[in-house]
């Protein structure tokens, strides 16, 4: 397929939908396995969806979609596409009130909804917005009589429905397929406006990276909300490969699901694998004996391969036991078939992404944003560089400003922020994406050494990177999370919520291992004080974002008082 000549992502799903088995299954529900839809099916349900919205909407008119993963995600998406609307996804964790600051915003005609506990937190601001034409409901909800509201399943079983040929419709690039609304790490969410193309654009080069390696029909674990841009985009590119799509039950049952469908591929964030790496290496810190040898072995000789070090005879005889009795045990933990997971929405760091490709989860970093539909760039399977963010994707410039931000060219820029041409002004200039992140080149590869939102501020004037301290702090087995603060401070000092197993843990220990972090670090990076919080830091307490980045202006305010007694 030739995603090149493709002119919008109706299309696509279309050119791919011919080519196969009709009754082959495409999307699948994990939480409810009856929920399985065939390619023919998704084709009916996206026409007979598509035929009931398009009474209530024209062109340009934007439809609020708030539901968890599931298939009738994709299929709402699609018919959306289909009735010529504009998909504006939120994540379901957002509140009443973050649900009433985007309804006011982007003013859906429609608004489709998964259950009583989403429909809950809009049912009060429904009767107050005369432009919301309908609301659609996935699940069964206690409010029968409102006629406002539509089942999706009373449309998927209409009977009469009329075939469209999705190749002919009046649908460019550079039309608007979905406004996704960035997470608000400073303030108010604002509305990304991304284009067919650009999504398509960022297909082609994901095609790209996987066609070397996943078989045909590839299966997929989705997990990571499609109403983040990362997830959002490789629902396409799941058609682009003719995939088998499997939706995850949650994050807490996301091994389990693992072993439950085999995947191939799964995409995450880096919280996902910085976890991953600190339950495997406790584990791997119990281990006594031969295997605690064959352990650190799998380790080492895995670093080496990667970092393109050649191996001698003995070395070569070792790793080949490796790969049979410590390897391939690993990865049938994770049901035997991955291929890769791929990293993105943040930075990964180098040693959570040597460790775990040395003991054979080959684990792909990217970069992007939401603004660029999302990837810029990806490392390849064939020459993985953790200390990099890979290759930027074909079709796509990226130069390096005289400050270091990273600038951004292509057609997988967004058109701009809705209804904001003051703040799409200050990051889009002329035809340059500023990011906003600090970065440099390798050769080819791309690496991120830096955030400028991010950058603690010294009163001598010293910038200083509280992401990189808080790497190094979070692979201490005793930390579940850290904040560093000091901007215009003397010193640095930090927050530290321990891992539950660690609740006993002494200041004294504590500080000890903080010594030896502040050995690697310069003087004005060094840690001064800390305290330990009860308190996680997640996304229903508001501290975190949906793509679990750290609120910290949210952290450091609630904290305030407790930060200024370490001054």
């Amino acid at each position: 397929m030739q995603v090149n000549k493709i002119t919008n992502l109706l299309e696509l799903f279309y050119e791919q939908y011919k080519r196969q088995n009709k009754k082959n299954f495409f999307l699948e529900s994990l939480k409810e396995p009856k929920k399985k839809y065939s390619w023919e099916e998704v084709y009916i349900n996206i026409i007979k969806f598509s035929e009931e919205i398009s009474k209530y909407i024209k062109k340009g008119d934007r439809c609020l979609l708030i539901s968890e993963n599931r298939p009738e995600w994709m299929i709402s998406d699609l018919s959306i596409m289909l009735s010529k609307g504009i998909t504006v996804p939120a994540y379901t964790t957002y509140t009443e009130r973050d649900y009433e600051y985007i309804i006011n915003d982007c003013t859906p005609t429609i608004i489709i909804v998964s259950d009583e506990v989403q429909y809950s937190k809009i049912k009060n601001i429904i009767p107050k917005k005369d432009f919301i034409k309908k609301v659609i409901i996935f699940d069964d909800i206690s409010e029968k009589e409102n006629p406002l509201i539509l089942k999706i399943d009373n449309i998927f079983e209409k009977k009469n429905y009329s075939e469209k040929i999705f190749s002919e419709l009046d649908i460019t690039r550079k039309d608007v397929a979905c406004i996704i609304y960035t997470s608000g790490t400073q303030g108010n969410p604002k509305g990304v406006m991304l284009s067919h193309g650009g999504i398509l654009n960022n297909c082609e080069g994901a095609h790209g990276l996987l066609k070397t390696f996943i078989s045909e029909r590839p299966k997929f674990l989705t997990w990571l909300p499609l109403s983040h841009s990362y997830e959002h985009t490789v629902q396409f590119v799941q058609i682009i490969v003719a995939a088998r799509v499997y939706y995850a039950e949650s994050i807490e049952k996301l091994i389990k699901n693992m072993n439950d469908c085999s995947p191939e591929i799964m995409t995450a964030v880096p919280r996902f694998y910085q976890n991953l790496h600190q339950k495997i290496n406790t584990a791997f810190n119990k281990a006594k004996g031969l295997r605690k040898i064959l352990i650190n072995q799998t380790i080492i000789l895995g670093k080496k391969k990667l970092e393109k070090i050649k191996l001698n005879l003995i070395e070569k005889i070792i790793n080949f036991f490796c790969d049979i009795l410590v390897r391939k045990k690993i990865k049938q933990q994770f049901g035997g078939s991955l291929k890769a997971f791929v990293s993105g929405g943040g930075a990964l760091d180098k040693e959570v992404g040597s460790f775990l490709n040395a003991i054979g989860l080959p684990t792909l970093q990217g970069y992007g944003l939401t603004e660029t539909s999302p990837v810029v760039s990806c490392n390849f399977i064939e020459n993985i560089r953790v200390e990099t963010v890979g290759i930027p994707f074909k079709g796509n410039s990226v130069k390096i400003a005289d400050d270091g931000e990273i600038l951004v060219k292509g057609e997988n820029v967004m058109l701009g922020y809705w209804k904001n041409e003051e703040e799409t002004n200050k990051v889009l200039k002329d035809g340059w994406l500023y990011t906003g992140d600090i970065g440099e080149f390798d050769g080819d590869y791309l690496k991120i050494t830096d955030r400028k939102k991010d950058i603690i501020i010294t009163p001598g004037g010293d910038n200083i990177s509280p992401v990189k301290i808080e790497n190094d702090l979070n692979k201490l087995n005793f930390i579940e999370q850290s904040l560093i603060f000091g901007d215009n401070k003397q010193y640095l000092v930090c927050l530290i919520v321990l891992n539950s197993e660690y609740k006993d843990i002494s200041k004294d220990e504590i500080q000890k291992e903080i010594e030896k972090i502040n050995k690697n670090l310069s003087k004005i990076e060094k840690i001064k004080k800390f305290i330990t919080i009860k308190d996680q830091f997640t996304i229903e307490n508001g501290l975190m974002t949906p793509t679990l980045k750290l609120k910290r202006y949210k952290i450091i305010n609630k904290y305030k008082l407790e930060i200024e007694k370490l001054y």
